[in-house]
């Protein structure tokens, strides 16, 4: 049995969220020189956004990670720069809101009392995208003794600390 990868965006939920995507990126308050329409048509859809949004943020990677074969040859930066515009839109907040309006009607939240707790941790699936830190490389050689010195060993034995000197 394949195990379910928890980025992946189910056409159910696709449907969901596709109506709080903005269909005009445009900044209100910006002055363009082109009219509206002009310049090249959106080369990746924005279920694909979406999808490479959803394994950046479920993954732990960092955005430059971001590996481009699974999505098609997506920069980074294209994505990064999408993402700003939705989160400038709301639409991270709207889905939010839509899915504890979904939850409350299925289970009933308890609104009288809420805590949130956060941790400190490595990113459960951060590893198997973005492969070893780098910083690590330099370590295996501290590891290593010359041959041409002798490993150093002190003269006395050494004692437990609750026995007198």
């Amino acid at each position: 049995m394949s195990r379910k990868k928890t980025w992946e965006i189910s056409d159910a939920f696709w449907e969901l969220v596709q109506p709080l995507i903005p269909t005009d990126p445009r900044v209100s308050n910006k002055t363009y020189q082109r009219q509206r329409g002009g310049g090249r048509k959106p080369k990746y859809s924005n279920r694909l956004y979406f999808s490479a949004m959803v394994y950046v943020l479920r993954t732990g990677i960092i955005w430059n990670t971001l590996p481009r074969e699974k999505f098609g040859g997506l920069s980074s930066s294209a994505l990064h720069d999408k993402f700003q515009q939705w989160s400038m839109a709301g639409v991270f907040t709207k889905i939010w809101q839509r899915g504890l309006a979904e939850y409350d009607e299925l289970q009933g939240i308890s609104w009288a009392w809420q805590a949130a707790d956060s941790a400190s941790i490595e990113a459960p699936l951060a590893r198997e995208s973005a492969g070893p830190n780098p910083t690590d490389r330099g370590k295996e050689r501290l590891k290593t003794t010359c041959s041409r010195r002798r490993e150093w060993h002190p003269d006395l034995a050494t004692r437990q600390c609750s026995q007198p000197a």
